[in-house]
């Protein structure tokens, strides 16, 4: 949500955080008219290499791709480890 502040760098800060966990987001902007809210996602668009999809009303849509994640490494089994049991030698 923008605020009456308008676009701070804590506003923009979050706006980051929420397009890296989550690729599209709405925006509510309150007390501000219909300019100010195209030059609002402009400036986020800019900011943050998001792009604008939707400006209905009060609330701005953006996206922005995810990063890809790097591979991981493949999980250990889980459990308890086969304990070590030595050969057992039969004579006859």
């Amino acid at each position: 949500m923008i605020g009456e502040a308008g676009l701070t760098p804590a506003v923009l800060n979050e706006i980051d955080l929420a397009l890296k966990s989550h690729e599209l987001i709405k925006i509510r902007v309150l007390g501000a008219d219909r300019s100010q809210r195209d030059s609002l996602i402009g400036e986020i668009g800019a900011a943050l290499s998001a792009s604008p999809v939707q400006h209905v009303g009060k609330i701005l849509v953006v996206f922005r791709p995810r990063p890809e994640a790097p591979a991981q490494k493949p999980a250990r089994p889980r459990g308890r480890k086969p304990r070590y049991r030595p050969k057992r030698h039969f004579q006859d």
